[in-house]
């Protein structure tokens, strides 16, 4: 649907029925609340996933360890400096345990996209995995969207990379200068090309102003927003991890205590 010249998100109408093909590899989704991805591996093309996602797999598959770029600035910054890969010929599952839809980015070879942390399923190996700081204060203190975004590049050969989003999906294309202000536990992902910034609903020039400030506070909505800045694509999640708050509590988008930020480096939810 569209109002005048804007567009809306366009909801993904399901998880992936198709079979997903990248070199001798093969997956298919499976399930409908809590969406399984399967893999057939062949025995040339390996992926690599987030240790704690793995449902099964036959004897043969081999598991590894596989390190990740800028290994030291993620020890410091409290990551994970190590990932789990997967090897074939052989089956192999894994799932978030999570209601919510599946996507499926087909990489071309130099394309990059952005991602939340801890929402990426699996990859192939010929998709890099690195990340970066969010930029500036606000960003930092008040945007709780994580204080690193994951960002992942085909190299020479096309590459396969599946997301997990909570609750449905939506994409939303975004044209040169097309902005989109978005509560900061919705987006999913994003094309490298589309700019994040933060942003407070007295910013936002349909927030209300002042009362709708002091509205959203007293409804325990977020004050601090997310500003995406095309053009490019975004990815857009129905259902935000947030933890649950009372009504009337300020929710986590509008915190910004520095400490639970920080501490969210140690206690980050999967």
């Amino acid at each position: 649907m569209a109002v005048g010249n804007y567009a809306e998100p366009v909801g993904e109408s399901d998880n992936p029925k198709e079979l997903l093909r990248v070199g001798d590899t093969t997956v298919r989704v499976e399930g409908e609340l809590v969406p399984v991805v399967d893999i057939e591996l062949g025995a040339q093309t390996s992926v690599y996933f987030e240790h704690h996602i793995l449902l099964w797999k036959q004897p043969q598959v081999r598991l590894g360890f596989m390190g990740l770029q800028n290994a030291g600035k993620r020890f410091f910054a409290g990551l994970q400096i190590f990932i789990s890969t997967a090897q074939g010929p052989g089956n192999i599952a894994m799932s978030r345990e999570a209601p919510g839809q599946v996507v499926a980015l087909k990489l071309r070879p130099g394309e990059m996209v952005d991602v939340r942390e801890h929402q990426f399923l699996m990859a192939t190996n010929n998709v890099g995995y690195d990340f970066y700081w969010q930029t500036g204060l606000a960003n930092v203190f008040f945007s709780r969207s994580g204080l690193f975004i994951d960002r992942f590049a085909a190299s020479t050969d096309e590459g396969l990379l599946l997301l997990h989003g909570y609750g449905n999906v939506f994409e939303k294309q975004l044209g040169p200068g097309e902005q989109l202000d978005v509560e900061p536990g919705a987006w999913l992902w994003k094309d490298a090309s589309v700019r994040m910034d933060t942003v407070t609903v007295l910013q936002s020039g349909g927030g209300g102003g002042f009362m709708g400030a002091l509205g959203a506070l007293v409804g325990g909505a977020s004050l601090m927003m997310n500003r995406f800045t095309g053009p490019g694509r975004l990815g857009l999640q129905s259902m935000t991890y947030h933890e649950p708050q009372a009504e009337g509590a300020q929710q986590a988008g509008g915190t910004s205590n520095i400490g639970g930020v920080l501490g969210g480096l140690f206690n980050q939810r999967q």
